[in-house]
């Protein structure tokens, strides 16, 4: 046999592995918000943790796959994703978020991982008031809460900003705002935790309120989104088990 015949199984071995997808390495890069969002996420201390890193990381250890996770402002990490490509993945992500800069962009969503709510936490004593006396509505800086924005356009409500959860429900505990509007599992987490009344706050369902759902996205690896999807299909107890690990509520 000649050596050119000899080479020529290992060429096409080296072309056909240079071909494989890029999605059935080893190691992604998920790109997640620097926010101390807790129990859902946090990246306090600069180690990203909670129920979002619990579900991914089940996920990548049975089907052999590694993440790794890099932090940015929620802006920031929009900016790189859909337009320099820095990431394989983001978490947390929807379909209506900044929908007008994804126009035109191939965003691939997982199936949902985890329900959330955004609402108004209220003194007890003020909870199914309704919503002619929510007069000032306190949230997160960079927040913005679409539910009340026909109402904040008008000069019916007025928003007040702070930096952080615990100053924006320490807010509303002192009645310096009428109802804070955030996370509802958040708000728990931090009434519980660290400001050690978990009834000092609660939720006013009977104000107008935001449910959808957490989902992992992707530009480039559809066929891992494809594997995640069937991974939260066949692991509904593990993912039921970690919600209630992580006090979330279970749908």
């Amino acid at each position: 046999m000649s050596l050119c015949n000899k080479l020529l199984p290992i060429i096409v071995l080296v072309i056909g592995l240079g071909c494989l997808p890029k999605s059935l390495a080893d190691d992604f890069v998920v790109g997640v918000e620097n926010l101390h969002y807790y129990p859902h996420f946090s990246d306090k201390g600069g180690e990203y943790e909670g129920f979002a890193r619990a579900v991914l990381d089940a996920f990548a250890k049975e089907y052999k796959h590694k993440f790794s996770y890099e932090a940015r402002p929620v802006a920031r990490l929009h900016d790189e994703f859909l337009n320099r490509g820095k990431f394989d993945f983001k978490y947390p992500d929807n379909r209506y978020w900044q929908a007008d800069i994804k126009q035109g962009k191939n965003v691939i969503y997982s199936e949902p991982v985890v329900a959330y709510i955004d609402g108004v936490m209220v003194l007890p004593a003020k909870k199914g008031k309704g919503e002619e006396h929510l007069k000032t509505l306190g949230t997160i800086r960079g927040f913005t809460p679409w539910t009340y924005m026909q109402q904040i356009e008008a000069g019916t409500i007025r928003v007040q900003e702070s930096s952080d959860f615990e100053r924006l429900l320490k807010m509303a505990i002192n009645s310096r705002i009428d109802g804070a509007y955030l996370n509802i599992d958040v708000a728990r987490y931090q009434l519980q935790t660290t400001i050690e009344d978990k009834n000092a706050l609660v939720f006013d369902d009977s104000l107008p309120f935001t449910k959808d759902n957490y989902h992992l996205s992707t530009l480039k690896h559809g066929e891992v989104i494809q594997q995640f999807n069937r991974f939260l299909s066949e692991n509904r107890d593990l993912i039921d088990k970690l919600k209630q690990d992580y006090g979330l509520a279970v749908d």
